[in-house]
């Protein structure tokens, strides 16, 4: 499911090699968070975030297979 992440984000992101990816597994749920560098994060969030909703939209639907869930959360390099 990550590759489906990095693939997605890798699309809208110019700064593609300095995007972290942080994963955090407990059970059944996965937290992943995408540390992107400031100038990437509106374009990655989209307007109104609805890229980053349809981000979340296609990663509930392709982990409806594995019985995992994830939570997908965007920041920037200056948030952590």
């Amino acid at each position: 499911m990550l590759d489906l992440i990095k693939y997605i984000v890798s699309q809208f992101a110019e700064k593609q090699d300095e995007i972290e990816y942080l994963v955090d597994e407990k059970g059944d749920v996965i937290d992943i968070t995408v540390v992107l560098n400031e100038s990437d994060m509106g374009k990655v969030i989209g307007r109104q975030g609805k890229i980053a909703k349809a981000l979340r939209t296609i990663v509930r639907s392709a982990s409806a297979k594995e019985g995992k869930k994830y939570n997908i959360e965007i920041k920037g390099k200056g948030e952590i």
